[in-house]
């Protein structure tokens, strides 16, 4: 019966989360229109179920995104500082639009030889998780036991690693810590599918796309406030672009010490900020999730790596105390692995794209900043082959797709057959 209650309330809550409206989610913090870009917010979930009684915490597997960044692209900041550098010598900008190129200005030289780095949030972000997850379940890193990591070969997840490594050092000096960075891992660490991304072009998913961004596309009230001349905005300059590119810089300032001087979100109104996140949360949709138009396929991307994670669990059981894999990447892998595992739900179609707003469907949930995927292993303590494993989406409990007598826990033996049936349905 308790655990029937236990599961009920997962529920509940999980569906609760579920029905808020987006739009006031973002209203209630502008920040999260940033989809992607939202800077790691930690876990919402502050006390976790209780461990079954009989069983103790001994492994974690774990993949996570790198932490906050700069932007990626010689034009990310670049390309909306020339556009506006052009109208003010031609003397079409507002005074808030001088404005505006003045920090456009500050952020891209500041942003000179950072592609994409890691920021100092980004640093710190890891380093809290990792504590965190040290703090959450001591058992796991008692001792001198093995902690094996590895990271993309990019180096803002490279720093990532070595931040979250350094933290659980400072916790445990004792503990044996194997990292590394290298291409051999890349079939399953940041894996590419040209052939499932193929699917958008030929199923029609990118024809959808365009109609909903062409039905979401505001920007006018920007443009009036930044330029004097509307023939201008409108015939002279691409202003999508323009205010697509203004809206990033804007949502990453959140990643950057920057952030504490400079503030871009009020050149777009409440109407604004609130489409542009819908054009990003389609886009990411298409991505990674189980669209109709793909055929839901497009989870499948990350199927190497949900069979790595299945793989190197079970050899590591074979060790009383194995300690913890840990894995540094992408967002583009934790979006499609969150839907292929079918977290809260997410491995269920919406109906169109104008759908996905009051959906569990939301990219500030599944991959913001420091996004990570936790599997928390535990033992019983009578028989050592009886496995239990509780999943966690940044750090808060999730329920699966197949039943459970122990929610959120799942017996493993039911895990690896649910999976590994759904991988060996997948046609390469």
């Amino acid at each position: 019966m308790k655990h029937l209650i236990v599961l009920l309330t997962t529920l509940l809550v999980a569906c609760g989360a579920q029905a808020q409206d987006a739009k006031k989610e973002i209203k209630e913090n502008r920040l999260r229109s940033g989809g992607c870009y939202l800077a790691y917010p930690g876990p919402k979930q502050q006390v976790y179920s209780p461990t079954p009684q009989g069983y103790a915490p001994f492994y974690i597997s774990h993949y996570g995104r790198h932490g906050s960044r700069w932007l990626i692209g010689k034009q990310a900041y670049a390309g909306a500082l020339a556009t506006l550098e052009r109208a003010d010598k031609a003397g079409k900008l507002t005074a808030k639009g001088k404005e505006v190129l003045a920090k456009v200005a500050l952020v891209t030289k500041a942003a000179n030889g950072r592609d994409g780095e890691l920021s100092r949030l980004g640093a710190r972000q890891h380093q809290e998780i990792a504590t965190r997850m040290y703090r959450n379940f001591p058992e796991v890193f008692a001792g001198k036991t093995d902690i094996k990591a590895n990271s993309t070969i990019v180096i803002r997840c490279i720093l990532s690693m070595e931040n979250a490594l350094q933290a659980l050092l400072r916790l445990n000096p004792e503990l044996q810590i194997s990292h590394d960075a290298s291409y051999a891992d890349m079939y399953y660490m940041n894996m590419s599918d040209k052939k499932l991304d193929s699917l958008s072009k030929s199923r029609g998913a990118d024809k959808a796309y365009e109609e909903f961004c062409k039905r979401h596309d505001r920007h006018e009230h920007t443009m009036k406030l930044l330029f004097n001349d509307k023939n201008y905005w409108q015939n002279e300059l691409n202003a999508t672009k323009l205010s697509n590119q203004l809206f990033a810089i804007a949502s990453n300032m959140q990643s950057l010490e920057l952030r504490k001087d400079i503030d871009l979100f009020d050149i777009f109104d409440e109407d604004e900020v609130y489409h542009h996140w819908l054009l990003d949360n389609a886009e990411w949709y298409l991505y990674g999730g189980p669209d109709k138009l793909t055929d839901g396929k497009r989870p499948y991307k990350q199927r190497n790596l949900l069979r790595r994670i299945i793989e190197e669990a079970d050899s590591c059981m074979a060790f009383d105390h194995p300690g913890a894999t840990l894995r540094y990447g992408h967002d583009s892998m934790v979006y499609p692995l969150t839907c292929l595992l079918g977290i809260n739900g997410l491995d269920k179609p919406v109906d169109n794209l104008e759908a996905l707003a009051s959906s569990g469907f939301r990219d500030y949930k599944i991959v913001p900043m420091g996004a990570n995927l936790q599997f928390i292993f535990y033992r019983s303590k009578a028989d050592r082959n009886d496995i239990l494993v509780k999943v966690l989406d940044n750090e808060n409990e999730v329920t699966l797709p197949f039943s459970t007598d122990r929610a959120p826990y799942y017996h493993w033996q039911d895990f690896k057959d649910y999976y590994l049936k759904k991988l060996a349905a997948y046609q390469e």
